[in-house]
């Protein structure tokens, strides 16, 4: 029977306001081009997939700093290119520079149905828990989106010591919940980080995909909404 649920934070939980195709959208019209938030927001979503399933092969973090800036440009140029935008030259180090600087005013959102969602996990009595790779103060922005009431712990890689999809963070969890594998579920956005993770430590794995980015996934409980979580607890 399930007695816990840990929670991935970005993608799954919590969202950036402004949404990243918005300020991209601003920063490629003000250097000429026409595009709008709606063309960039499929390829940013698949660049997002990208992303993870390259980190997890070579994490961001064992890499030096112009590695990783040359990744990400290299990346965001991927995603430009499949959204129709085509650029040369200096021009992706350019739009890189100046998303940066407008990125960092960005700040984390609740999805709409994650505070319904919870209330009910915490009217169940289930333990919840959230693991994240996200190299924050992550108690800070849990309790400026209004989450933290709700939670029992939140985990974060740099404290653990590992990333997802490694195991030791997914066993710290059960250490804070105090349950074997079978009892817990994990909830997460990104197939290579949160489904491969949770499975190789024994946790069920639900895949949380808001927009069908893995339409292909049939190997393990593939959701659209958070609402639809409740009917894999029983």
């Amino acid at each position: 029977m399930i007695q816990a649920v840990f929670f991935d934070w970005f993608g799954t939980l919590a969202h950036y306001y402004p949404p990243r195709e918005h300020i991209l959208s601003q920063v490629l019209n003000g250097l000429g081009f026409n595009v709008s938030p709606d063309d960039l927001r499929p390829s940013l979503l698949l660049s997002d997939r990208e992303f993870y399933e390259e980190n997890t092969a070579t994490s961001i973090r064992d890499i030096t700093h112009e590695e990783r800036t040359n990744r990400f440009i290299r990346q965001q140029q991927r995603m430009l290119t499949r959204a129709g935008v085509k650029v040369s030259g200096d021009m992706p180090q350019i739009i890189f520079t100046r998303s940066l600087e407008l990125f960092a005013g960005m700040k984390f959102i609740l999805f709409d149905d994650v505070l319904p969602t919870m209330k009910e996990l915490k009217e169940r009595n289930l333990t919840i828990g959230l693991l994240t790779n996200l190299n924050r103060d992550i108690d800070s922005l849990c309790r400026e989106v209004g989450l933290q009431p709700y939670l029992d712990f939140a985990l974060t890689s740099a404290v653990v010591g590992a990333e997802k999809p490694h195991p030791p963070i997914f066993m710290a969890a059960l250490e804070k919940a105090a349950l074997s594998p079978e009892e817990a579920l994990h909830v997460g956005d990104q197939y290579s980080v949160d489904v491969v993770g949770a499975r190789g430590v024994g946790i069920g794995p639900v895949l949380l995909d808001r927009e069908d980015v893995y339409p292909e996934v049939t190997d393990c409980p593939r959701i659209n909404t958070m609402t639809e979580l409740t009917a894999y607890l029983d």
